[in-house]
């Protein structure tokens, strides 16, 4: 492996500006190129504000904690000492977009008396602040006041939680963390529900604000809420679970039915998580931004051979159809058999074993169906050079996580899926982390399911590989018409995807247009076009990437299989080339020597000038998939061809409404 820092540390002097006065007790922080800048009041509260050039992006906004024991962090603080560094670095991720990350940033730590401090750091795509114990004694949090003020109101993506609000919030802490976007002005908010991050603030200039989180990893996650139409919005955190029930979905989830008068307990001092902004000036920066990457903890460990990110041949969305075969399809030995060998024939590294495989309402993964043999299969995918990822609800994952971890993987398992979490308190976020940290002990790859957002824990486990907090495709099978994944699937490149990747599940092979579409479970469709299914596989970040149809539909459709098969999940380098917030997205990523690019537009059919001058000198040819002709009628329809790109490296294409188109680019003639 190679280092995965290396550190320039510089004169603190030479690099920010942060400014101090007794008498008014102000600091201001600046981003190295200096056009970010935070300004920092200590009075009766400490309050924080964030401006870019001219424009003020977030006014003064409050920020606390307090403990049960009645210390409060920020409230009447008490000043004693501050120190500043500055820093650049590069940082060199095992799994990732890119092979190397640009981290550098200007740190300013002011001490209190009480033992904590409060740090922030100023990105040139951003800024963020965390507070720090100290203590050597332990403690409870009672509360955090973490707002964001902005100077008017302003439109929003909000991605509302979903469930009862005639409860109050409890209702809304049991979630799966996905639902699409209302676009609405911060006057406008519901103010009986909560949202989940990330989440994104129209700022002056066209000019955007994203707020979410990092280093999550012993706290409660963050929703935002706005109670009075105000522009601003305040931090909600789910208090620590006092009673848990089993129960949820095939009694596989942890009910919560009372809760604590705190929100997380400490035996000593931690760092809490970084409160994350990220600021744009335009769209397609918040398509390629690290923030939440460079913020998390470094890894724990330096042994990653065994991690392998790769493509998965998925059985669950396509119900386990296959047809022009002679046995009974499901979940048994021959299915499975059948599904390894078409992962074999066309290079596709994993075969998951979704919900079916243990037996059903027992929350026990050591009980297996008697329909699956797992030591054969997992010797029959050996001798294919197949691995095989099982699933798993988390109570049964959690109960046995020692046992589960050590038996599966010394028969041979690469990793697990892990669902049906729902949950973001501490105890919930704490189990993310202990089953990272398990399963790496024993070489498993994991991929969270029925989670929240990446907070990047997956730089601290590189083992952890994917995240579900996503409307992904799956919700295809069940949602009505009226439900427009087509918008959503522009929206989350600039919002969800810059928390870090996500189990979208994409590659369906029966393409709908906006009329034609209609949920249907056991043969589930897209909406939008071929190409549109195509392109995902290069915009969204997904290092365990899946194949949601049936292997008998992709075989009907070899060019496509091919194209999908070959495409790589982890990257050398990203481009992010054009894009507009729930319009159009296009993004150019490279591994080895060759590049590919992917392009998504919402139900407007459009061109798009792609940019391609970053390829350098030289003459490049592509093999192009994009929408045919007829793809406005008829979604599957496409052409694939061999296309020159031009000595200037501006190419255009034409995408169908609810379109996309791919490329892979080589450099030569030939």
């Amino acid at each position: 492996m190679r280092n995965e820092y290396r550190v320039l540390l510089l004169a603190a002097a030479s690099m920010m500006v942060c400014s101090f006065s007794f008498a008014e007790k102000k600091f201001t922080l600046k981003a190295p190129d200096g056009q970010l800048q935070v300004d920092i009041t200590i009075d009766k509260t400490i309050e924080y504000s964030v401006t870019q050039g001219s424009d003020l992006l977030i006014s003064p906004s409050p920020i606390s904690m307090t403990l049960t024991n009645g210390q409060a962090f920020g409230i009447d603080p008490k000043f004693q000492k501050k120190s500043t560094r500055s820093v650049n670095q590069t940082i060199a991720p095992p799994v990732y977009k890119r092979a190397e990350i640009k981290d550098e940033f200007n740190e300013l730590a002011l001490k209190f008396k009480g033992d904590y401090t409060l740090i922030f750091r100023a990105y040139n795509e951003g800024v963020a602040y965390r507070f720090v114990s100290t203590s050597s004694k332990g403690f409870e949090v009672q509360s955090e006041q973490a707002s964001f003020r902005f100077p008017a109101d302003a439109q929003a993506f909000v991605p509302y939680v979903k469930g009862r609000t005639d409860a109050g919030f409890e209702a809304q802490f049991f979630n799966s963390f996905e639902n699409t976007y209302e676009h609405i002005p911060l006057s406008k908010w519901d103010s009986k529900r909560l949202t989940f991050l990330p989440l994104l603030v129209e700022g002056p200039n066209g000019k955007k604000v994203l707020i979410t989180e990092s280093d999550l990893l012993n706290y409660p996650g963050m929703y935002l809420h706005n109670p009075d139409g105000s522009p601003g919005l305040q931090g909600v955190f789910a208090p620590y679970p006092k009673e848990i029930e089993q129960g949820g979905h095939n009694r596989l989830q942890g009910v919560v039915k009372s809760r604590e008068a705190y929100l997380a307990k400490y035996d000593k001092g931690t760092s809490f998580p970084w409160r994350v902004i990220v600021v744009s000036e335009k769209d397609r920066e918040l398509a390629d931004n690290d923030l939440v990457y460079k913020l998390a903890s470094p890894a724990t460990f330096t042994d990653i051979a065994w991690i392998k990110p790769g493509k998965v041949a998925w059985d669950w969305w396509n119900d386990w159809n296959l047809y022009h075969v002679d046995f009974r399809t499901g979940v048994n030995n021959e299915t499975y058999k059948y599904y390894i060998d078409f992962a074999s024939a066309h290079g596709i590294e994993y075969v998951i074993l979704d919900e079916g495989w243990s037996v059903n309402l027992q929350a026990d993964l050591m009980q297996v169906v008697p329909e699956i043999n797992l030591p054969e299969l997992v010797r029959y995918a050996d001798s294919k050079k197949v691995g095989l990822i099982l699933w798993a609800g988390y109570l049964a994952f959690d109960r046995d996580l020692e046992k589960v971890c050590k038996h599966y993987s010394e028969m041979g398992i690469k990793g697990f899926k892990v669902d049906f979490m729902d949950r973001d308190d501490q105890a919930m976020v704490n189990f993310h982390r202990r089953a990272a940290e398990t399963a790496a002990k024993y070489h498993l790859m994991l991929d969270f399911h029925g989670t929240y957002k990446p907070t990047g824990l997956h730089r601290t486990y590189p083992n952890v590989i994917n995240y579900e907090g996503v409307h992904g495709l799956e919700t295809m099978k069940w949602s009505p018409g009226s439900v427009d994944q087509v918008t959503y699937d522009v929206t989350i490149p600039f919002i969800r995807m810059a928390a870090g990747p996500f189990d979208y599940t994409q590659g369906a092979m029966r393409n709908a247009t906006k009329n034609n579409y209609y949920p249907c479970n056991s043969e589930p469709m897209s909406q939008g076009t071929r190409c549109r299914q195509l392109a995902e596989y290069i915009v969204f970040e997904s290092p365990l990437n899946m194949l949601c149809d049936n292997p008998s539909n992709y075989m009907a459709e070899k060019e496509c299989l091919e194209f999908i098969a070959s495409v790589p999940t982890t990257w050398d380098q990203t481009v992010s080339l054009d894009g507009e917030v729930s319009k159009y997205i296009a993004i150019a990523r490279k591994k080895g020597n060759d590049w590919y690019v992917g392009a998504l537009t919402n139900w407007d059919a459009r061109t798009l000038e792609l940019d391609l001058s970053f390829l350098g000198e030289g003459s490049y040819r592509a093999e192009i998939f994009r929408d045919g002709i007829n793809a406005d009628r008829v979604a599957r329809d496409y052409v694939k061809e061999e296309i020159s790109i031009p000595a200037s490296g501006k190419l255009s294409v034409k995408l169908a409404p609810g379109g996309g188109c791919v490329l892979k680019i080589t450099k030569g003639n030939s």
